[in-house]
């Protein structure tokens, strides 16, 4: 195992270092005029979500006004990115405010498949001026187990791989890396001078009088047991009622995406001693559904599952779930769950009645979970007409027509859908779509024809005769 470790971390260094050469070699000219003068990247790595908070002071030491900053990352941090997003601080020190800053994706590329992000300013930055911007990026499964197999009562170790200075096409006179584990068991790490390790945390720095497009390469060996959940595919589907209620009816395919479980299941030791067989595995499931939410129901393809907890609030509801069987790595779990709202709390109508707006919330409703792909159905009531959609997000969107009990012309449903989805894209989001009132007597009144032509009909068929000879008396 030790020649096989050893084997690796030599290829891999020999690669970045190959990498590096022809990044540090190569120079793209963004904004020669500004350099950053102090850059400080605090990773947080206690869970299988890697957020990276990244602090920068920008100094503009050229002769003309800048208005953008970019960023740079490598093609395998873009493979992994599920959000980016810069602010710029702001007020006073006892209270700190952030104004939201625009991020675009910058071309051409740079050099080796760098890609790069442009962060707008406020307002553009003199020569002289300096601005400091506050950017947090998210990574999913960018942790490497290893061993890639494990045994039940085997904690779970992976790798994390980054360059010990940040990857900026810029001159950065100061920086330091922060990097935080779930636990003080770490296996290995590289050694880069300076570097100290004090509990949970490693420090890599201060590095001084970087070039652009420095890349340092390090490796972090250590423990992390958190559930590594991820959502395959997730389908939520919103059915809107204007007699009263919302129906929401969510279609998971969740999977345990740690170490592979090596060997068999026992169940017994997994019962008698929980924290040490199957310390890696995660059997309960937290979701947090809207306030006021009833008839929930939580079923797989078994059936009702009844080890489920449900906790009310006036501002949120919780439920608890456990899958039929605990998760280890490499397994999967497909099931649904279904609950119901009242229709006030989300559906608003205009003053004359022609349009309404929805309202509701787009994300994944479990803690702490990648969702690979997440499609979101809004089911429109029959009749309506016109649908747009209003998101702080880039989703993909488009139509489709649904045919349920009694209709006739079929009901419009818009569906959203984006990939790499994590818990910091939890947002509102809003439909909003025409609707003519004539339209909810449409069923009733399909209903009482119905009954109407059938009473006809068996008023017909008990007052007429039907025989082929009528009987003669004598």
């Amino acid at each position: 195992m030790a020649m096989k470790l050893k084997l690796i971390n030599a290829l891999f260094f020999s690669l970045i270092s190959s990498l590096s050469f022809f990044l540090g070699s190569s120079s793209v000219g963004i904004h020669d005029g500004l350099r950053i003068t102090n850059a400080e990247r605090r990773i947080d790595l206690s869970s299988h979500i890697i957020k990276v908070f990244l602090t920068l002071k920008v100094e503009n030491k050229g002769v003309s006004s800048m208005s953008e900053v970019i960023l740079g990352f490598s093609p395998v941090e873009i493979d992994h990115l599920a959000l980016l997003k810069a602010a710029v601080p702001g007020g006073t020190k006892k209270k700190i405010t952030y104004t939201s800053l625009d991020v675009n994706p910058k071309l051409p590329d740079g050099p080796n498949g760098t890609k790069y992000f442009s962060i707008t300013l406020l307002n553009p930055l003199k020569a002289g001026e300096a601005v400091t911007l506050e950017v947090l990026y998210i990574l999913t499964e960018s942790l490497e187990p290893f061993p890639s197999e494990i045994s039940q009562s085997e904690s779970q170790l992976v790798y994390y791989r980054d360059s010990a200075v940040i990857l900026s096409p810029y001159h950065v006179e100061q920086q330091t890396t922060f990097i935080r584990t779930p636990s003080t068991r770490v296996e290995s790490y590289t050694n880069v001078e300076p570097t100290n390790r004090a509990g949970l945390e490693l420090k890599y720095g201060p590095y001084i009088d970087q070039s652009p497009h420095s890349f340092s390469p390090i490796i972090v060996h250590f423990e992390n047991n958190n559930p590594f959940v991820v959502v395959k595919e997730l389908v939520r589907e919103i059915e809107i009622s204007h007699w009263g209620s919302i129906q929401v009816k969510e279609h998971y395919m969740v999977a345990h995406a740690g170490a592979r479980l090596k060997g068999a299941f026992s169940r017994l030791d997994y019962q008698s001693r929980p924290s040490a067989n199957g310390v890696a595995s995660f059997k309960q499931l937290l979701a947090r559904l809207p306030p006021r939410v009833s008839s929930v129901y939580y079923r797989d393809e078994i059936g009702n599952i009844s080890s489920s907890h449900l906790r009310l609030d006036f501002k949120k509801s919780e439920l608890e779930i456990e899958p039929r069987y605990p998760l280890f790595g490499g397994w999967r779990s497909t099931f649904i769950i279904g609950y119901r709202v009242p229709l006030e709390d989300f559906l608003y109508e205009s003053t004359d009645g022609s349009r309404r707006y929805l309202n509701f919330t787009f994300g994944c409703p479990m803690m702490e979970t990648v969702v690979n792909k997440l499609t979101i159905k809004v089911v429109l009531p029959e009749g309506s007409k016109n649908p747009t959609v209003v998101a702080p997000l880039t989703l993909e969107q488009h139509l489709e027509i649904k045919y349920s009990y009694l209709d006739v012309i079929g009901r419009p449903v818009v569906v959203l859908t984006k990939r790499n989805v994590v818990p910091e894209h939890i947002s509102p989001f809003e439909v909003v779509y025409d609707f003519n009132p004539a339209f909810m007597l449409a069923e009733p009144l399909i209903l009482v024809s119905v009954f109407f032509v059938f009473f006809l009909a068996c008023i017909a068929y008990l007052h007429g005769d039907l025989s082929i000879q009528k009987y003669k008396t004598s």
